[in-house]
């Protein structure tokens, strides 16, 4: 099972770098095409800005969901997935399915999502 996890974070892993490499290339293309903007009127300008920020936004989210799944691979390879990071207790087998890269028992995250 563990093993099935393992391989499941590997591919989430390929797969963000993949999302990450395309989203920077395409960020790296609208800051080249924001500098022949002249001429380009306010909703022109306006609707560039957006799309460049929904990009940084979209890279942002892909770079956090990676670093989430390399902190689960390094708890695998140093003995503590699957262990609660709040109170040491086991996360139960079904949440790390649904949530490979849980660090809390659902307890904990029920807590942590009242505060």
């Amino acid at each position: 099972e563990l093993r099935a996890l393992r391989a499941e974070i590997e591919s989430d892993i390929a797969q963000l770098e993949s999302e990450i490499e395309v989203a920077e290339a395409e960020l790296m293309e609208m800051m080249q095409d924001a500098g022949d903007g002249a001429g380009d009127d306010q909703a022109d300008a306006g609707a560039k800005t957006f799309e460049r920020e929904q990009e940084i936004s979209l890279a942002n989210n892909a770079r956090e969901l990676l670093d989430q799944n390399r902190r689960a691979l390094a708890r695998m390879d140093d003995g503590t997935y699957g262990t609660c990071a709040s109170c040491g207790d086991p996360i139960g087998k079904l949440r790390l399915q649904a949530a490979p890269r849980a660090t809390l028992c659902m307890p904990c995250k029920t807590k942590e999502e009242r505060r």
